[in-house]
């Protein structure tokens, strides 16, 4: 009973985070190749990170594990003194924040974890084409993520 309490906890946290950020952010990348590249890197990184970086992860379910991520990124970035600026218009989505794409990255995959057959750990994941392969060289990204905020200080 209390995993699915935790789960439905979950799911409404990903729910208010896709009112607030997602659904914007994948129409954006909808419309601009460019944004929706930035978008899948970004939604490229959490599912490496939800499957290769977290300990105890096959004891969660997926929907779990993102909202821990997302909620572990808020958490961090207002320590920081970051704000969540949500782009108003699709063309501003270009120059959109690290924090935000990335937290759009989540919302990419929260929206396909019911999905029959989907995986979290699948590396075949991409939100314009499912049948496009992130291991191909030149896509896939290691876990030295080159979008984090510290690679843009190197």
């Amino acid at each position: 009973m209390a995993a699915k309490w935790v789960e439905f906890k979950a799911r409404r946290a990903l729910s208010a985070l896709q009112d607030q950020v997602g659904a914007a952010g994948l129409l954006a990348a909808a419309a601009a190749p460019g944004i929706g590249a930035g978008i899948d890197q970004h939604a490229a990184a959490v599912r490496d990170i939800m499957a290769v970086g977290v300990e105890e992860s096959a004891a969660a379910a997926g929907v779990v594990l993102l909202a821990g991520y997302a909620r572990g990124l808020l958490e961090q970035a207002k320590e920081m003194g970051w704000q969540l600026t949500v782009p108003t218009n699709p063309t501003a989505w270009a120059t959109a924040d690290w924090l935000t794409c990335r937290l759009v990255g989540v919302c990419a995959l929260a929206s396909r974890i019911d999905d029959p057959g989907y995986r979290l750990d699948d590396p075949g994941y991409r939100l314009d084409d499912p049948g496009y392969r992130l291991d191909d060289p030149g896509y896939r990204l290691d876990h030295n993520d080159p979008m984090s905020p510290e690679a843009e200080n190197e």
